[in-house]
């Protein structure tokens, strides 16, 4: 099994690197025109192409808090660690920890991938939710995003005991992305029944 200390994964190595994360998110948020200043920083994830990493990633974050859910998404485990105490990431505290397993697609790079943002709505469909979003940021043009290198993908991902629509948007350039939607993962969660 590849070692977390020489693919530098470890927890301790993963929270040093989370500054210099966390100044790509804030670039990314203000090329796209989103402040997101007073949005829940709900939770981080983090990307690797092993399974045996996945495995060893696991187990090395719990001892920074407990698993909150392990279920299936498109194919494979995600799981979720809740943070005993909030990461504090630049102007945020982020609650939890996603760990997807991996499935058929290889990063370039292993370690940081995403910060996923909640912006409160009722919106239950993709374009409901793109609806909420112009209104809340109207600095984001749609028009010029591709042109600007960045990718958008909408989803409304779902585990099999979900609840809770919660519909998403990707924005991804560069190895970094942030995803929006309406719902907290500890809301879409709780909402297993």
């Amino acid at each position: 099994m590849q070692d977390l200390q020489q693919a530098n994964l470890q927890p301790e190595q993963m929270l040093a690197q989370l500054p210099e994360f966390i100044g790509k998110i804030e670039r990314l948020a203000e090329q796209l025109g989103l402040d997101l200043s007073a949005c829940q920083a709900d939770h981080i994830a983090l990307r690797v192409n092993s399974t045996a990493l996945a495995t060893a990633l696991h187990q090395a974050w719990l001892a920074y808090g407990e698993a909150w859910s392990t279920n299936v998404i498109n194919g494979r485990p995600i799981v979720v660690i809740g943070f005993e105490q909030p990461l504090q990431a630049g102007q945020w505290q982020i609650e939890a920890l996603e760990l997807p397993y991996p499935g058929d697609k290889q990063y370039p790079v292993e370690g940081w991938e995403h910060v996923e943002f909640v912006v409160p709505c009722q919106a239950s469909t993709t374009a409901a939710f793109k609806a909420v979003l112009e209104t809340r940021f109207p600095g984001l043009d749609w028009d010029k995003l591709k042109q600007a290198g960045i990718e958008v993908k909408a989803s409304c991902p779902a585990g099999e005991k979900e609840r809770l629509a919660n519909p998403t948007f990707a924005f991804k350039k560069d190895g970094v992305c942030i995803k929006l939607h309406p719902c907290s993962l500890k809301a879409v969660i709780e909402s297993e029944g």
